[in-house]
């Protein structure tokens, strides 16, 4: 069964960081890009970063230079280190394998809110 799991959100301070990450199993987690999305209310789903199995990492605008993200494929994890963190990041914040349709597959998500 596949399945990724997401952990290590929560409530930070403005400033602050945190360092989620997505357990995978169930596939063959070195073979796929992975990808970190988040979610407010109302709106869509956009991409935060990602990251190939070459390690090329892509980043949105807005986080560049305050997030990083890794991967470890003997563990089969994917890491997102946020820091600087804004009350703008407060979403929740999916993991994703592959880069279309055809191979995508999705954690269920977690919540981190920036709050004072």
């Amino acid at each position: 069964q596949e399945q990724l799991i997401e952990s290590g959100g929560g409530l930070v301070q403005p400033g602050g960081s945190l360092t989620p990450s997505c357990a995978a199993s169930g596939f063959a987690f070195s073979r796929y890009t992975m990808g970190w999305y988040r979610q407010v209310p109302g709106k869509q789903r956009d991409l935060v970063a990602s990251i190939t199995i070459g390690d090329v990492r892509t980043y949105a605008d807005s986080v560049k230079g305050r997030f990083t993200n890794s991967r470890d494929d003997a563990n089969h994890r994917v890491y997102l280190k946020m820091t600087r963190l804004r009350p703008e990041d407060t979403a929740v914040y999916f993991c994703r394998r592959g880069t279309n349709k055809y191979d995508e597959h999705w954690g269920e998500g977690i919540q981190v809110t920036v709050s004072s």
